[in-house]
């Protein structure tokens, strides 16, 4: 296997690799996001709903921005209607998009001409549409990366930034005189001034210092962890080549990155050689099973009861560390025998204190928009250098 030097260079200069190009496209876009937002604000106040699709990997975006949207991450923040259409998108046009609805579409950074199909009957409805990417639409974009990770990454900031400057138009007068327990979404946004008529260059400001945000926390991360994210990589690679899979799961936002790094190792992207993977967050019937006659303290645990062997790879995705489900399915995954593993925020919380992962890499900070973006890049970098290592003769 690649030397642990070798790697631990590979992964610092990839996730730094990133930050440029966020850098640029958000630099290019942020006036234009801030205009959009107002719009979105505008339609949510008429009753507008969000709904947003895509395909494979790219199904994962929908399911995280409609979360997002829906459940803030904050007790008292408003919830906004959103929907995931994926499992039916080709239908939905027809039949369930108003004209005063917010209709996201998410594909590879080559489009997805079905994705197109539909965002292009959804505006003909009078829907507000995004092509994310695409060549039409009320906001579209047409290229952000080749690169089909970065290019999901940096669309995840999109969104993200998108749901976080929607409140800031539909409560700009109430956070412009006290944001209270809100105000974390508006870390670089002056008080007082919400209101004033430049409320849109605030806004374009405010997402590009998101953007420095995350760049800083890939530098930290890569400056810090990048050895321990290799030999984390080496471990994975040994437990697939010992026949064993990898099982992820999370809660919310978490749940959807768990999802996409099970389709990012079933169904690679660029040729990289496919690795067996489980997403524990992606059957319903079976979350709510378990949550309904046992409790959702136990809808990993029973699961990984069920699936797990020594050889596995478990690996829990969380922004505090503190989630009871997260540490019950880790500590049976550690009783199994299994490989741990845990992408985590803040300071890592209870699964750092308690040990429960054999690899806990941690990305520092409060803000839970920014950890999400950074754990993306992290298990990207992971995936292509698994596939890397695997590889080699």
């Amino acid at each position: 296997m690649t030397g642990i030097a070798h790697l631990t260079e590979s992964i610092a200069r990839l996730l730094t690799a990133r930050n440029e190009v966020c850098r640029r496209f958000f630099d290019r876009e942020a006036p234009r996001l801030a205009g959009v937002c107002c719009s979105m604000a505008a339609r949510f106040r008429c009753g507008g709903r969000l709904l947003a699709f895509g395909r494979g990997p790219y199904a994962t975006d929908a399911q995280h921005v409609s979360v997002e949207f829906l459940h803030p991450v904050i007790v008292g923040k408003r919830a906004l209607p959103a929907m995931d259409l994926s499992p039916f998108f080709d239908g939905a046009s027809g039949s369930l998009i108003r004209p005063a609805d917010i209709v996201m579409g998410f594909g590879a950074p080559g489009g997805d001409p079905e994705v197109a199909a539909c965002l292009a009957a959804a505006h003909a409805k009078g829907a507000m549409t995004f092509a994310l990417p695409g060549a039409k639409g009320d906001y579209f974009v047409e290229h952000v990366a080749d690169d089909p990770f970065v290019h999901q990454e940096a669309i995840e900031i999109l969104y993200h930034t998108l749901w976080e400057s929607v409140h800031v138009f539909l409560e700009h007068e109430e956070v412009a005189s006290e944001a209270g327990a809100a105000s974390f979404l508006y870390p670089f946004l002056g008080s007082g001034n919400q209101a004033a008529p430049d409320l849109r260059s605030e806004v374009a400001d405010s997402i590009r210092a998101k953007v420095r945000e995350d760049a800083h926390l890939r530098e930290r991360v890569a400056a810090g962890q990048a050895s321990g994210i290799g030999e984390a990589i080496r471990a994975i690679g040994a437990s697939v080549l010992r026949g064993g899979k990898l099982l992820i799961f999370g809660n919310g936002g978490s749940a959807t990155d768990a999802n996409d790094l099970a389709y990012d190792c079933l169904c690679p992207p660029g040729g990289l050689r496919p690795v067996p993977a489980v997403s524990l967050a992606s059957e319903p019937a079976v979350l709510t099973a378990i949550a309904n006659d046992v409790g959702i303290e136990a809808i990993f645990l029973r699961q990984i009861i069920a699936h797990a062997r020594p050889e596995d790879t478990v690996i829990g995705i969380s922004t505090s560390g503190g989630s009871r489900n997260l540490l019950a399915g880790l500590e049976e995954a550690r009783r199994i025998g299994c490989t741990t593993l845990a992408l985590l925020g803040y300071d890592g919380g209870e699964v750092v204190r308690r040990r429960l992962a054999d690899f806990p890499i941690v990305v520092p900070c409060d803000y839970i928009p920014r950890i999400q973006e950074v754990q993306a890049s992290i298990y990207h970098v992971m995936r292509e250098s698994l596939g890397t290592l695997l590889d080699e003769p």
